[in-house]
């Protein structure tokens, strides 16, 4: 796979992969800010701004962009993270400069009318009704809360009903032109489209762009250490727990380690520790997993299992049992083994179309890790060793100090330590 590094007339600077197989085009790209730049008391704006980028724009109001889109047989969609927005962006070739340029126009020109505002305000607000009597979601969103307290990855991505109430047109406008600007700006190219038309491309699709961005500077999350219990009681048959601690890095030279024992822990699926030790010898839970979440300002390990309320406490137990008995013995050399050879072995099932390559690439120039990253990832972790996960493994698990949050209606775990830690 040849990644081409194209620089725009105008200074825009992309990955582009040319295949002509297809004819078929997919633009992935990032502006670095996201959720974390939403104001105070206004958590949501960057989601609310997503679901507004096909409701009109210049001359076109929501339902003349949207036929159009379907004229043009385009996709063009915004999501928020906490610390990237990110754009995704398909035509068909023979479209492409139709779709460019009406790409151009969501994001340089964005209408925001107060009717199709008003509408898609609801739809937020309907979406978080539902997110109330979701166990997973309510879990996730107080372990944020407690883990990263006023940092703003401690707020929701998708706000509250208080803040989407308090949301104005003017806020989403101030958002973009904050935020969407060239200076922050990451974009990948694949499909079938030349050096050359891809350079002219780019500065008709975020030429109109500011230079650059107004962001607000996101402080450094303290890495968050428990021990801490949180119980949201809700009437469901079945509990949902979340736990963690703080993480590593994504630029940390042990970040790789870290990524393989991850695997061995509860990222494996069926492999992992976690579910041989939950799921399968016991019978005490459906799912149990487990993630890096390198956020740029502030790095979590973060699990999760389900279970019947009368199971949660054994469950807990037996995570903090095996992340003890990880951080003190360390894996298995089977285990590093059959988790390196899924690693490398799978890496290619990333690349199958134009649209997972463009994502691939796009989240490499995110976390700026080099072009020939795909070519060296691999070669990193064959030559992870049992020594570098057993020390990794050491310095990121502390089962004494997890962050805990439960909803359900648990049986109240047994031998809870005066901080409300699971003991």
């Amino acid at each position: 796979m040849a990644i081409q590094e194209v620089t725009s007339p105008g200074g825009i600077k992309a990955w582009l992969v040319e295949s002509h197989a297809n004819p078929l085009v997919a633009m992935r790209f990032a502006f670095r800010g996201g959720a974390s730049q939403d104001p105070k008391d206004k958590e949501g704006v960057a989601y609310f701004v997503t679901a507004m980028m096909d409701e009109g724009a210049g001359d076109l109001d929501a339902t003349a962009f949207q036929e159009r889109q379907q004229e043009l047989a385009m996709r063009l969609d915004f999501d928020a993270g906490r610390d990237v927005m990110l754009g995704n962006l398909q035509t068909l070739t023979a479209n492409k400069d139709e779709v460019f340029d009406l790409a151009r126009l969501a994001m340089a020109e964005p209408r925001f009318d107060d009717v199709a505002f008003e509408r898609v305000r609801e739809q937020i607000l309907a979406g978080h009704k539902f997110d109330e009597n979701d166990p997973a979601t309510v879990a996730s969103h107080a372990w944020d809360r407690t883990a990263f307290k006023d940092h703003p990855y401690g707020r929701p991505i998708k706000g509250t009903k208080d803040s989407i109430a308090a949301i104005s047109p003017d806020d989403l406008r101030d958002y973009v032109r904050r935020v969407f600007a060239r200076d922050q700006l990451v974009i990948t190219v694949v499909g079938d489209i030349n050096a050359e038309e891809l350079g002219k491309a780019l500065d008709e699709v975020f030429g109109d762009l500011p230079e650059r961005s107004e962001l607000v500077t996101v402080a450094q999350a303290e890495p968050p250490l428990g021990p801490k219990l949180e119980i949201i009681a809700m009437e469901v048959p079945q509990s949902v727990a979340q736990f963690g601690h703080r993480g590593i890095a994504r630029q940390d030279d042990d970040f790789i380690a870290a990524y393989v024992l991850n695997y061995i822990i509860g990222g494996g699926g069926f492999s992992s520790r976690l579910m041989e030790e939950v799921r399968e010898k016991r019978g005490l839970a459906y799912s149990v997993y487990s993630n890096l979440y390198p956020y740029r300002n502030g790095a979590v390990f973060v699990g999760n299992v389900a279970t019947k309320n009368e199971a949660v406490a054994q469950s807990l137990t037996v995570i903090q049992d095996e992340l003890r008995r990880l951080a003190e013995e360390g894996p298995s050399a089977e285990e590093l083994k059959n988790a390196k050879s899924y690693l490398t072995g799978a890496y290619a099932l990333r690349f199958e179309s134009s649209t997972s390559i463009a994502n691939q690439l796009l989240w490499i120039q995110i976390e700026e890790l080099g072009h020939d990253y795909v070519d060296r990832r691999n070669a990193l972790i064959e030559a992870v060793t049992l020594d570098d996960v057993k020390r990794v493994a050491k310095r990121l698990l502390a089962a004494d100090q997890l962050i805990t949050t439960i909803v359900g209606k648990p049986v109240k775990p047994t031998g809870v330590t005066p901080e409300g830690a699971p003991g």
